[in-house]
């Protein structure tokens, strides 16, 4: 009895994984014909989840061996801080466009997409010079936040409005930034946090008077590379893509 007992759960377990094969197959059929559509409609793919091609270290020439291939997802392993650690797709530059990112993050977690991002010896980091949309685990970060420094926000700059897109740490987001030369968009999970006017009168008050106030070139590019930041913590991104406009 005990024998049939085994064979049958064996058996069970092998038609389980043929299941679950064919179901990872499937899915993975299904993601290339995604991105094969999305790229005949204008869209770039800087991560696929197939290959780190293409990013590496910001003022460095390869991948840092603080983020790694995952799966389908590009890791931060959560090695940088407040300088260095940082990468950027360097294939492209990139001046009006819409940005497409899936992301998670750890507990307590914090990091940040940058744009227009620069490349110099007189920067020590991206923040130096490129804008920043800031991801970070609203609900679970260990100190108190301000709005300058919070979830959707462009960061130092304008408070965002999150209300009802908050997810928990660990949970999947989506992350929009849609940046034209007359108006700017940072989008969480389908709710629009912030809008602004670049290189407006408003946007160079908040400079000069707020946290960039001491970083002559923040913000002044209209290209440039884009950027995903380790600021210390376990961050996971997916389907990161953008079109030009």
């Amino acid at each position: 009895m005990k024998k049939i007992y085994f064979l049958a759960t064996a058996l069970l377990m092998v038609v389980a994984c043929k299941s679950e094969g064919k179901k990872t197959e499937t899915e993975k059929v299904e993601k290339e014909v995604v991105i094969a559509q999305e790229k005949s409609n204008d869209w770039i793919y800087l991560f696929d989840g197939t290959s780190t091609d293409g990013w590496r270290s910001y003022n460095g020439t390869s991948l840092p061996d603080g983020w790694v291939l995952e799966g389908d997802m590009l890791k931060s392993l959560g090695k940088g801080g407040d300088i260095g650690g940082d990468i950027i797709y360097s294939e492209e530059k990139f001046g009006e466009f819409e940005l497409s990112i899936d992301w998670k993050i750890s507990e307590g977690g914090n990091s940040g997409v940058f744009y227009h991002v620069v490349e110099g010896e007189k920067y020590d980091a991206p923040y130096y010079n490129a804008p920043e949309y800031q991801m970070i685990d609203q609900i679970g970060f260990p100190q108190k936040l301000e709005p300058w420094q919070s979830l959707g926000a462009d960061y130092g700059m304008y408070n965002p409005d999150y209300e009802g897109a908050i997810k928990k740490a660990g949970e999947w987001n989506n992350t929009r930034i849609v940046f034209t030369n007359d108006t700017v968009e940072y989008w969480l999970n389908g709710k629009k946090t912030v809008s602004f006017v670049p290189w407006s009168e408003d946007w160079q008050k908040r400079k000069e008077e707020g946290k960039w106030k001491d970083y002559p070139d923040y913000g002044v590019a209209k290209t440039g590379y884009i950027g995903l930041q380790d600021h210390g913590s376990f961050i996971w991104f997916k389907n990161i893509k953008v079109r030009k406009l």
